[in-house]
């Protein structure tokens, strides 16, 4: 019976396999050798995988079959085809010890002898000295490329590839979706599962245009590519992108945080007003919700607790009277509308200044990675750490970037949140009455942040700049006194500190009490006098007494 050999051709990519002419050239100069010696080939391995790195699983399949004498040898195109890393060729030469028959169609060696076994070692040697250059090279473009803040791998979903060395650019159907995405999510009220069923329904497609699956959703939301910044998944290193972020970091760290568990929102059967807001005060559990005879309880489950039941509506009556004070009178509001218009006056100046200091931010950023780099050269920070510092300075800079571009586009939420804010406080006490519950849960979250029950208090904590609102004088009633631009002026100032990005304007200097002019004639709500009261609150608490049932 005529010896029968295996026949391996092997090519390094998938692509190199589907359009490539490599393996017809290996498949035909096989067969060419094989016939010029009376070899007759039993079957053909091809792989299309690299050879640089063990793990080629049909190599690994042919070499156990002819462990086990399933062939007398194998034909190979060449020696670089089998052994571009040493360990593959070791377990070669290992078979022709054993008198396996190991046949180079494009190289006239005899591996019988000692001079052609030999000359194979040496160019085994050299392909693995190639593989490994080549492999430096590689990872030297893409490191460089990483460094002009271009991704040198497949755009991500959102995101179109526009060549080599050029930057991606959002898709303009698929990038609205992903922000929507980070949206949905951001809001604490979607499981992923649910996500990826909203998320197809509004049209968001992978780049094969199927369905983002479930893991492919979790990838989606924590890569921080989506706000300018490349993440080296298998190194976790972080660089600096040249590309135009599609979601805002303020919401990626929110996703983030719930992604880790840290904020959550489960699925309820009752949309009680207060769920998961109320926490007692002895055990500092949180209180749960429950309808008795038509009525809402929240209860404390902890059964060594002194704190039991409190009725929704002593709480929600214990709010309204907090909020009461923080309502603002006419001529409040008519001086804020002028403070504010002074301020929009000078918005050009003051975004200028607010750009420069952001601007001053970023250069001591940037100077504190040049430091970082060099402590790192030097050798005074190992690998690990200098990855963990620098990763968290490039996220910091791109926080920076953001709220330049933010300022620059005339998203100047500084004075637009502050406005917000006042306008919500404005009637804040009657918009509490009226709202049904989705918005007085929404009330209580941005004005408040504190609800606590003990034995024989509700004890309602506001936020900061709510508690600053409730401790302005209140007028009482007419008098010789005159002093509205003076307080809210300090009070302004004291209020901006609670709105980081608001800009830090010389309240004074803009409408002050000696102030005359107004730029368009309307009348003046500063030319009557009152008489100031201070708003008597218990020193350090805005609590009071509720019943418990």
């Amino acid at each position: 019976m005529a010896q029968q050999f295996f026949a391996y051709i092997r090519v390094s990519t998938a692509k190199q396999g589907d359009k490539g002419v490599s393996l017809i050239e290996q498949h035909d100069a096989i067969l060419r050798y094989s016939q010029r010696y009376g070899l007759t080939i039993a079957r053909w391995f091809e792989e299309r995988e690299t050879a640089a790195k063990r793990g080629r699983p049909i190599f690994a399949e042919m070499l156990g079959l002819l462990r086990r004498g399933k062939a007398s040898g194998v034909i190979i195109h060449k020696i670089d085809r089998s052994a571009r890393n040493l360990k593959d060729w070791a377990d070669l030469g290992d078979l022709i010890d054993v008198g396996v028959e190991v046949h180079f169609a494009n190289e006239s060696l005899d591996l019988n002898t000692r001079g052609g076994r030999l000359s194979a070692d040496i160019q085994a040697v050299v392909a693995a000295d190639y593989i490994r250059n080549l492999r430096e090279e590689a990872k030297k473009g893409f490191y460089g490329r990483l460094k002009q803040g271009i991704y040198p791998m497949l755009a991500p979903i959102g995101y179109l590839d526009q060549g080599a060395g050029k930057p991606k650019e959002p898709d303009e159907a698929m990038a609205p979706l992903v922000a929507q995405a980070f949206e949905l999510y951001g809001t604490a009220k979607y499981s992923l599962p649910r996500l990826v069923n909203e998320m197809h329904t509004r049209g968001l497609r992978n780049r094969r245009g199927g369905t983002v699956t479930l893991n492919g959703m979790s990838t989606l939301l924590n890569n921080p590519f989506y706000v300018g910044v490349m993440r080296i998944r298998k190194t976790r290193e972080i660089f600096q992108g040249a590309h135009r972020p599609i979601v805002c970091k303020s919401l990626f760290d929110r996703v983030q945080m719930i992604l880790d568990g840290k904020t959550v929102d489960r699925k309820v059967k009752h949309e009680f007003i207060f769920r998961r807001m109320v926490r007692c005060g002895e055990c500092g559990y949180t209180l749960i919700g429950e309808l008795q005879k038509g009525h809402v309880y929240y209860r404390c489950h902890t059964a060594t607790c002194d704190v039991k039941t409190v009725r929704e509506e002593r709480i929600d009556e214990k709010i309204a009277a907090i909020l009461a004070p923080v309502d603002l009178h006419a001529f409040e509001v008519d001086y804020l509308e002028l403070w504010f218009r002074e301020v929009r006056q000078n918005h050009e100046t003051t975004k200028q200044q607010t750009i420069a200091n952001h601007r001053l931010r970023l250069d001591q950023i940037r100077s504190r990675l040049g430091r970082l780099t060099d402590a790192y050269i030097d050798g005074s920070l190992d690998k690990v750490l200098f990855d963990e510092r620098k990763g968290a300075l490039i996220l910091e800079e791109a926080g920076a970037k953001e709220k330049i571009a933010s300022v620059e586009s005339g998203n100047w939420d500084g004075v637009e949140e502050l406005q917000k804010f006042l306008e919500l406080a404005k009637h804040a006490s009657d918009l509490y009455k009226s709202a049904i519950v989705s918005e007085k849960r929404d009330l209580v979250k941005k004005l408040t942040s504190n609800l606590t029950v003990t034995t024989e208090n509700i004890v309602v904590e506001p936020l900061p700049a709510v508690q600053e609102l409730m401790k302005r004088p209140k007028v009482t009633s007419g008098g010789p006194k005159r002093g509205i631009p003076r307080t809210w002026n300090k009070l302004l100032k004291k209020l901006q500190k609670y709105f980081k990005n608001a800009p830090r304007l010389e309240i004074d200097s803009t409408l002050s009490e000696e102030r005359e002019e107004i730029t368009e004639p309307r009348p003046n709500p500063f030319t009557r006098d009152f008489t100031y009261e201070p708003i008597k609150t218990e020193e350090g608490s805005f609590g009071g007494e509720g019943v418990l049932y």
